[in-house]
């Protein structure tokens, strides 16, 4: 008896087409898109057959009837694995997934080379007023280079708040251009995070010492707004922020008062809420705040290398193996016997 032919749905997106191009190698897998574009039946109409849907994780991108909530999962009956396209799952209910017995996978650590590098060129470009002297240099002649004097990264101290995959990675190229590097993270003890470079402190203690504070952490209930005006008060006088991690976890409003204030020296935000800013963001008016377009993941390796891992996780969860980014590890036993009734496979560890 032939098996059971498994649809994974996307939509038209963009990603890197080595996604397409290893699960078309792989038997058993068909490939359907859904127009992000199209009308919200036209797209159910599409997702109604899937058993895998990879979904943008991009929150401000992707319409609302195509996030993964509890309409749609009661539209999609055979869906068995929700692939976030990247280390975020913005778009995606978890908890109404897990109740659904949905596995949930992210592509953490996939692009962790690329963002590290784009936070340390944030502290870089604002530590040193690169982007100012820039633009000063395009539109004025007579002010002298003291104008655009900085200051080194070497001998300051780095907070970090999350030293996960990127986070690691941040510490390791901290340390290369000679920064005590400082760390947060909840879920992470002292000797764990000491093996990653870091020194393990309190929020409060790490935002009272750094010269810099970067964030690394996802955005979740205990995130959101966790970088409001009391927390930019308790950093240093004269430090940096950096958030190459998720809008919203830092109050766009109260940083700007920060800034404004002469309390901190400048930021580098890679991350907005909502994306894009509004032009009229008082941020973007000042000269101490070097700004991207949520870019810090976005580069050609980083891309290929997300697909990559989506890809192979898809084709692993599709043979019955546990996948090993799984946002919600509870939901397995569930999940994996609704693989075997829809597609009949096993977890090879069980058989």
């Amino acid at each position: 008896m032939t098996a059971p032919t498994a649809c994974v749905v996307r939509t038209d997106i963009w990603m890197d087409p080595v996604f397409e191009e290893r699960l078309a190698r792989a038997p058993g897998i068909r490939v359907a898109r859904c127009a992000a574009a199209a009308p919200p039946a036209d797209a159910r109409a599409v997702l109604a057959g899937a058993h895998v849907y990879a979904v943008s994780a991009a929150k401000d991108e992707l319409p609302r009837h195509l996030f993964v909530d509890a309409d749609l999962i009661a539209a999609c009956p055979q869906l068995l694995l929700v692939s976030s396209t990247g280390a975020g799952y913005d778009t995606v209910d978890v908890p109404a997934c897990t109740a659904a017995g949905i596995a949930v996978v992210n592509q953490a650590g996939g692009n962790a080379v690329s963002v590290a590098e784009m936070a340390l060129g944030l502290m870089l470009a604002v530590a040193r007023r690169i982007v100012e002297c820039d633009r000063r240099l395009r539109r004025e002649r007579g002010f002298p280079r003291e104008d655009v004097m900085g200051r080194e990264l070497a001998g300051k101290t780095v907070g970090l708040v999350g030293i996960g995959h990127t986070g690691s990675r941040v510490a390791a190229l901290a340390r290369a251009f000679g920064m005590e590097v400082l760390a947060t993270d909840p879920f992470v003890d002292a000797a764990e995070v000491a093996r990653r470079g870091a020194r393990k402190v309190g929020l409060d203690d790490l935002l009272a010492a750094a010269d810099v504070v970067s964030l690394h952490c996802p955005r979740d209930a205990s995130t959101i707004g966790m970088m409001g005006a009391a927390a930019f008060a308790r950093m240093k006088r004269g430090a940096i922020f950096v958030s190459t991690a998720r809008g919203g976890i830092h109050d766009e409003a109260a940083l700007a008062a920060a800034l404004a204030a002469g309390h901190l020296a400048g930021a580098g935000l890679d991350v907005w809420h909502p994306e894009p800013p509004a032009l009229d963001s008082p941020l973007l008016a000042m000269d101490n705040v070097v700004a991207t377009f949520h870019t810090a993941g976005v580069t050609h390796e980083a891309r290929r290398n997300v697909a990559a891992i989506a890809a192979e996780q898809i084709i692993a969860t599709l043979a019955g193996e546990r996948p090993p980014r799984l946002v919600n590890p509870e939901v397995w036993p569930a999940c994996a016997a609704r693989l075997q009734k829809a597609l009949g496979v096993r977890d090879p560890a069980a058989r």
